[in-house]
Parts: structure tokens; C-alpha cells; sequence
């Protein structure tokens, strides 16, 4: 249990006139008391125990890697949230999601112009990123290696074209989506991802997710066909969609109003899933702070497809879980490593055309993780 008081933050950043800036800033906002310190080892050790940080916020800066090592020291020796700051740009991309590989809760884009106005904007919306640190987050788990592809759909009967796989994230979700995607089968139905990420970020993230699973995954192209073994990751600044395409489905992008605070919004993907594929969708809804997903997986759910919530234990943070689950639009809960061959599962029982319902698949084992929600019996899937 925390001591009551403002939550104790530390800016560490070598650009002294944006850090003074930052931390007045933060000062200002309700609950919060801010620092600011340089990246030498010397000075942070001595504010970290002098200040005792809650929360720590870290400029990636120039060389990025230097500052992802510091993280790895603080991870291991200082375990609190720690928030990094990243330019918007492609550059920065690679340092930003070894940060979150790293042990980062989440990489945040500084404000391109640094003039008072955008600065104030900035530090009211990382006042709340903060605050959610705190209370809600729990340990960023680090990404597994690579295991071994599970048994192909098309072996169990299933042909996969015939499904749409979409999947929303928010916080936490660069680690979720890789680690689910890691233990998809080359032959995974087609996949389309929202991540809420900087604009810059989505090729480099869909090339990193490309190289550590069995599947193709890109940055998507408007018009594109979907197909099996591919996994296309909306760009961070426009939504996606999805539109039928002769026998299959096309993504396509619409505009760049947020939706839910946010653009991509995974509510606007999954309302257009629901719209085209019915039965046949699997929705699947990570970490994340807020709500933007719950609404599209309830579609997802009436049009009777597969509908699935990262379980509690597995979410750095269960903000976009829990409201799906609370709106009862989550069929199953489980951990990211388990959705593959739960879906897999789920697809080779149910009744051949038929809708979704946890009641479908056969009896659980006693040592399984994935669970149907709302069962009578309490008791748990085989992952």
C-alpha cells in the first residue's frame, strides 16, 4: 500500500529547458509532485533515493540503446512503471519497442513543437497515463522466445479463409500481440490488429512481429486482400476496416477522427468484423488502459462469432478486458500465449456454420488456463 500523497515522479531527461518544462507542468496536474534529473548514473542514484519515485519518466533521447540499457538497471533494481518519451519518428520506433521489450509500460511520442500550449496539453494527458501506472498496471512480463508452431487448422478440418481474426490492444499490447502470434500455426486465419502506437511505429512493429512467428505480418495496405498465414497491423494514425472482397475480405482505411480518444480505434475494426464476417469473426481484445474495444466485441459476440478477453493475471493493464467482460461481450478469457490454440479449439468443435457459445467446446481439464466466461461450473478450457 502506497503512503497517502502526490504520486512522487521522476523526469529523467538531458534536455534540461524540456524537462524544467515538463515537470512544472506535471507539478500542476492534481496528485502529482514531479522532479526532473540527467541520465548520469551518479545524479540518479542519488534522486532515486533521495526522491523514492513511484513512477519514472525516461527520454529515450540519442543513442537510444544507452537509454534501454539504463531501463534494463531500473527494471531489475528499481522495479516501478516506467513511461519513455520517443520522437515520432520511423528512427525511433526500433529504440521504442526494445523499450517496451525492455520493461517499459508504454512509449510515449513528445509533442512535436515545444511551445507551452502543446506542452501543458502533453503533460495533462501523461498525468493520466501516471495515475493508471499506479494504481492499475502490473509488471510489463518480458516476451517469450519463440515456441513451436501448434497443429495447423487445415490438419483439424478447418479451413481458415473461411474465418477473420481481429485483434485490438492498447498498454501492454506490443508484448500480448507478439506473444499471442508467436504460438499461431502458419495457417492462423487472417488477422487484422489495432495496437494504439505512434503513427511512425507500426512498420517496424509488424516487422518485429513478422520475425517472431510463423505468420507474414505487414503494415496494411489499403485494398489489401486478407488471406490465411498473414497478419496486417493498422497504420497508428488512420482506422481500419474491413470490406468483403469476392469469397474473402479487403481492409481498408476510412478517416482520422478518434474515436474513443483514440485513431486507429479498435471499436471502429470490430464493428465493421461484426458487419462482414458474423459467425465466422473471432474477436480478441488485450491489455489496455480504457474501454476503446469492449463495444465492438459485444457486436462481434451478437453477430455470434468467437469473442475473447485477455484474462487479468496476463494484462499489464485491465482496463479494455475488463469493460468487455463487464459488458458481457467476452465468450472466453485467457492468457495471449493460450488464444491460438483456443481458437483453434473453439473452431474445430463447434457445430459446422453454427454461432458461438462457450457451452460449444467439450469439458475442461483440471490444469487448463483458458475460461469460458460466465460458466456455471467455474471451471477452466484445456490451453
Amino acid at each position: 500500500m502506497r503512503v497517502p500523497g502526490p504520486l512522487r515522479v521522476l523526469i529523467v531527461d538531458d534536455a534540461a529547458l524540456f524537462a524544467r518544462t515538463l515537470t512544472a507542468e506535471l507539478d500542476r496536474c492534481h496528485g502529482i509532485h514531479a522532479l526532473c534529473t540527467g541520465s548520469q548514473l551518479d545524479l540518479l542514484r542519488q534522486q532515486l533515493t533521495r526522491f523514492h519515485p513511484e513512477v519514472i519518466v525516461l527520454d529515450l533521447g540519442s543513442p537510444g540503446r544507452e537509454a534501454v540499457e539504463l531501463l534494463r538497471r531500473l527494471h531489475t533494481h528499481y522495479p516501478v512503471p516506467v513511461i519513455v518519451l520517443v520522437e515520432n519518428t520511423r528512427d525511433s520506433a526500433a529504440g521504442a519497442l526494445r523499450a517496451v521489450r525492455a520493461g517499459a509500460l508504454e512509449a510515449v511520442c513528445k509533442p512535436e513543437h515545444g511551445g507551452a500550449d502543446q506542452v501543458r496539453a502533453f503533460a495533462k494527458d501523461l498525468a493520466g497515463k501516471i495515475h493508471v501506472a499506479v494504481t492499475l498496471a502490473r509488471p510489463v512480463p518480458l516476451p517469450p522466445a519463440v515456441a513451436g508452431c501448434p497443429t495447423s487448422f487445415r490438419a483439424a478440418g478447418v479451413d481458415p479463409a473461411r474465418h477473420l481474426v481481429a485483434i485490438g490492444a492498447s498498454t501492454g499490447g506490443t508484448t500480448a500481440i507478439e506473444t499471442l502470434l508467436s504460438r499461431a500455426p502458419p495457417d492462423f486465419p487472417p488477422t487484422v490488429i489495432v495496437q494504439h502506437i505512434p503513427a511512425g511505429f507500426s512498420h517496424t512493429f509488424a516487422a518485429r512481429l513478422s520475425s517472431r512467428s510463423c505468420l507474414s505480418v505487414g503494415e496494411a495496405v489499403d485494398g489489401e486482400r486478407l488471406s490465411p498465414g498473414r497478419a496486417v497491423v493498422a497504420r497508428g494514425d488512420t482506422h481500419v476496416i474491413v470490406r468483403p472482397e469476392s469469397a474473402g475480405w479487403a481492409v481498408r482505411y476510412t478517416d482520422q477522427r478518434p474515436m474513443n480518444r483514440h485513431c486507429p480505434s479498435v471499436d471502429v475494426l470490430f464493428d465493421s468484423v461484426a458487419a462482414v464476417a458474423r459467425e465466422r469473426a473471432v474477436g480478441i481484445l488485450l491489455t489496455g488502459m480504457g474501454a476503446d474495444g469492449a463495444r465492438g466485441l459485444l457486436a462481434i459476440r451478437r453477430a455470434g462469432g468467437i469473442t475473447i478477453a485477455q484474462n487479468e493475471q496476463s494484462s499489464v493493464v485491465f482496463g479494455m478486458p475488463k469493460a468487455a467482460i463487464d459488458l458481457e461481450a467476452a465468450l472466453y478469457t485467457a492468457a495471449p500465449d493460450d488464444i491460438p490454440a483456443l481458437v483453434h479449439r473453439v473452431l474445430v468443435e463447434r457445430p459446422a456454420g453454427g454461432a458461438a457459445t462457450a457451452a460449444s467446446v467439450s469439458p475442461p481439464t483440471p490444469d487448463a488456463r483458458c475460461r469460458p466466461v460466465g460458466s456455471p461450473s467455474g471451471r477452466t478450457l484445456p490451453g
